[in-house]
């Protein structure tokens, strides 16, 4: 599903225009991202957690060269799925 396929399923669920509908479902998101910007969590209940989780800096290697090259430590996105979503989909 893209993002125009939610904001159309929200459109139609709602019975609201896909003009809010793609305003609303961007303005979710922002908002999760902007939380996460502050490294704090994200919990939807019956769906997941939305958190930030830290990379350790890491020795990789160039799979067309084969030399080494440093990663630095990062911070990355990490979606923890409930457990309610879990056993929908099991």
């Amino acid at each position: 599903m893209s993002k125009k396929d939610l904001v159309d399923a929200v459109a139609k669920e709602c019975e609201i225009t896909k003009e809010k509908a793609g305003v609303a479902v961007d303005t979710i998101i922002n908002h999760i991202q902007h939380v996460m910007k502050k490294g704090e969590e994200v919990r939807i209940p019956g769906f997941g957690t939305f958190k930030v989780s830290k990379r350790a800096a890491r020795t990789a290697r160039n799979p067309q060269t084969g030399a080494e090259i440093k990663l630095k430590a990062a911070k990355v996105p990490k979606f923890q799925a409930s457990k309610t979503l879990k056993d929908l989909l099991n």
